[in-house]
């Protein structure tokens, strides 16, 4: 990088809740290219899914406060939380780059996104603003998704996009909030303090 630009990476999603396999994610990150650090940007309202809750929203930002609390390389961010209507990518990387102009963001998606990103908004604007990081697990080949790589490259003529190598870990928060409505144990599926939080004011526990 030229300079001191900063390279800062971007996790986003409702985390309803957080779990094991978004910090991890957000670590390997991290590590693999070289970030000074990554953002947690839990969503109001994103376009693409219902934020099916029992949680209030303010809870589920005490939860990622709780699990990165002892990372020094994760921060939380509030940029699309206290965005009105829906969230898109494209708005959130406008304005981080009005507020930090010397930094290179790379935002942080899982594999299977790479195949309806040509859907979101604005797909040639986010490729210009950011680097993409798609998470590459065991189950998906790298030779796929390296061919969809190509393809969008080559679709939109710009765009850095990079594999993300990451353990294949079976993880989800539909499956925490089932598994707390169905009375099993979530323990390790995230960090104990927030399955601490989470039992001690009953959340999830009714549909």
């Amino acid at each position: 990088m030229v300079g001191d630009e900063k390279k800062v990476g971007l996790m986003g999603g409702t985390f309803n809740p957080i779990h094991t396999g978004h910090l991890l994610l957000a670590e390997m990150a991290y590590e693999q290219f070289q970030l000074d650090k990554v953002l947690f940007m839990p969503a109001r309202k994103p376009y693409h899914k219902t934020v099916r809750t029992m949680v209030s929203d303010q809870e589920r930002i005490e939860m990622i406060q709780l699990a990165i609390q002892g990372n020094a390389n994760f921060e939380l961010s509030l940029i699309e939380f206290q965005r009105e209507g829906n969230t898109y990518t494209i708005d959130t990387l406008k304005e981080l780059n009005i507020k930090y102009p010397n930094t290179q963001f790379y935002f942080i998606m899982g594999a299977d996104s790479l195949y309806q990103f040509s859907q979101w908004k604005e797909p040639e604007e986010i490729l210009q603003r950011a680097i993409l990081l798609a998470a590459s697990r065991d189950d998906i080949a790298s030779s796929a998704l390296n061919s969809q790589i190509e393809y969008l490259i080559e679709h939109f003529g710009i765009g850095d996009i990079r594999l993300l190598k990451s353990p294949n870990m079976e993880i989800s928060s539909h499956n925490i909030r089932n598994r707390v409505l169905e009375g099993k144990s979530i323990r390790y599926l995230l960090p104990d303090v927030v399955r601490e939080y989470i039992e001690t004011k009953g959340l999830y526990q009714e549909r």
